[in-house]
């Protein structure tokens, strides 16, 4: 079976006579069917994440020019003779092998299929979707020597929403994520498998489906398809717009948190954050107070309660999550910049009619963009649970031991914390830096590779982790507040309350826990539980969080 964070629901093509739609994913409870057009080299994180969430991309025509040009140099070098690097040779190792003109078709056809040798789970069809078009945008930048009209064959799958099947494993990261890649570009070919209709289907079938024929690879095709970074960038992109998610409902949770416990507003104070100078804390700090504006738990505090200071889980929230907020914006950064380039090999350069062999397809800079998102996963959730805990604790937080009226009989929410606890631990194992490790590939050709691609695919599961912490922290934080009632939290905490007792009720009695986690951990997941305060409160990574 499918994990849930690989689910997802494809938009209608007008193209198909059927739905292309893989399970639905249940971070977009919705299908989405705006249109982003692609334009190569200034695509922006939000329209990267427009495909992500399942716009139809389309490709602006104007880069056609420039592309046709650089298949007019491959063109010219075919003819002429000459021996270039993945044109007329064999690749990495076999370098130094010459190809006649007569086996150059059979050369990029060789490449694709000696190289789909991936394994392991399919990429989710998000993640596909958002590979095809990083591809699409790289290609048409007119340095990788493609015709226009393999250009428009893979525009005319992405544009259908045929979801090539990918196995998710079989990348280093380095001369391109060459296995994935190859796999994607097999189905182009009519070899291999996407998705129709939730099902898989021979890709040949598929295309005929939408009237296209398999696609042939002219010179150097081949390898500008199945060379480049797309797929630990699009996994990367996709990790970032899902720790944006659960970041954004963590700051909710964490002014809950604080007012369940009746902490203080007064490390949120504007002046702290100023003398500190780093933008993401006095953001945070700046959202915080805003969510716990007005709030009469809040205002009980300052009379009754001789407390001088909060745990480091509630005082220190602005610079734990500020810090995490400046570390998923830089990763957003290098993962924008990589988004917008080229990565494959070598490149063409058409006003000199020259083709250069480099090292773009190297993703190192994926890799550390990986490893940072990992560790601010890490961290939202680590923070997260030290709030659950502190709150289930009554020598903590005064209130009702594991938050249930009847200790003893009752257990409440002491076992929610020992899962968020289970939770944590595994993403710090997970957290480990992919981009320290290396392994020598194609007999030492490769003899440096950075790791991107599994650094990057671990991203998902770790943030489906951390969403579930924080629907607990959510159930928790508002068990808390119910506590001390009649007192009314802010009003904008108190939407967030509501739309909780909307779905699960109070915790009066021991009852099955599992469905309101579940339940949690939607409003987490959704966005809906930043729309409920108001989401222009809270600060955005990559833009147009939803």
């Amino acid at each position: 079976m499918r994990p849930r964070h690989l689910e997802h629901r494809t938009p209608r093509r007008a193209r198909l006579p059927a739905r292309l739609q893989p399970a639905a994913c249940p971070h977009l409870e919705r299908t989405v069917t705006e249109t982003v057009t692609l334009t190569p080299g200034s695509v922006t994180l939000a329209d990267w994440r427009r495909v992500y969430d399942g716009a139809v991309a389309t490709l602006e025509n104007a880069c056609r020019p420039q592309v046709e040009a650089a298949a007019r140099t491959i063109d010219l070098i075919v003819a002429k003779g000459d021996p270039v690097y993945g044109i007329n040779t064999g690749f990495g190792k076999l370098a130094g092998v010459r190809i006649g003109q007569a086996d150059l078709a059979a050369l990029q056809r060789n490449i694709v299929l000696s190289h789909a040798a991936g394994v392991g789970e399919p990429l989710p069809a998000p993640v596909v979707r958002l590979v095809m078009a990083l591809k699409l945008a790289s290609l048409a930048q007119g340095a990788s020597g493609v015709r226009w009209s393999t250009i428009t064959h893979l525009a005319t799958c992405l544009e259908a929403g045929l979801i090539p099947v990918i196995p998710g494993q079989g990348s280093v990261g380095a001369s391109g994520d060459l296995a994935p890649l190859a796999h994607m570009t097999a189905t182009l070919m009519g070899i291999g498998e996407f998705i129709v209709d939730g099902a898989r289907v021979p890709a040949a079938d598929a295309l005929a489906r939408i009237d296209l024929a398999p696609l042939a690879l002219g010179p150097k095709e081949g390898l500008a398809l199945l060379n480049g970074t797309q797929v630990s960038t699009a996994l990367a992109l996709a990790g970032l717009f899902e720790a944006e998610r659960v970041f954004q409902a963590a700051i909710v949770t964490g002014a809950l948190a604080t007012d369940a416990a009746k902490g203080s507003d007064g490390p949120f104070d504007e002046r702290i954050q100023k003398l500190r100078r780093h933008r993401g804390q006095i953001e945070v700090a700046a959202a915080l107070r805003t969510l716990m504006q007005g709030s009469a738990i809040r205002a009980s505090h300052l009379i009754n309660d001789a407390r001088v200071q909060d745990p480091y889980c509630l005082r220190c929230q602005p610079q734990v999550m500020g810090a995490v907020l400046d570390l998923l914006r830089q990763a957003g950064e290098t993962l924008g910049t990589e988004a917008n380039g080229v990565s494959d090999n070598p490149l063409v350069f058409s006003d000199t009619n020259e083709v250069i062999s480099g090292g773009n397809f190297h993703a190192e800079p994926v890799a550390f963009a990986a490893d940072m998102i990992a560790m601010a996963l890490c961290e939202i959730g680590s923070l997260a649970e030290r709030r659950i805990a502190m709150l289930v604790d009554p020598a903590l937080s005064g209130l009702p031991a594991f938050l249930t009226p009847k200790p003893g009989l009752h257990s409440g929410f002491m076992i929610p914390q020992v899962t968020a606890a289970a939770l944590v631990s595994e993403n710090k194992q997970r957290a480990y830096p992919a981009s320290v490790d290396s392994i020598p590939t194609s007999a030492n050709q490769e003899d440096h590779v950075s790791m991107a691609t599994h650094g990057a695919r671990r991203l998902l599961p770790m943030a489906t982790n951390t969403v579930h912490v924080i629907g607990i922290e959510f159930l928790v934080a508002v068990q808390g507040c119910d506590f001390h009632a009649p007192m009314p939290s802010s009003e904008r905490l108190e939407r967030a309350r509501a739309l909780l007792r909307g779905a699960v009720p109070h915790l009066n009695e021991d009852r099955y826990m599992a469905p309101d986690i579940a339940q949690a951990s939607a409003f987490v997941r959704s966005g809906a539980l930043a729309a409920a305060v108001g989401g222009d409160v809270l600060p955005v990574v990559a833009g147009d969080a939803r």
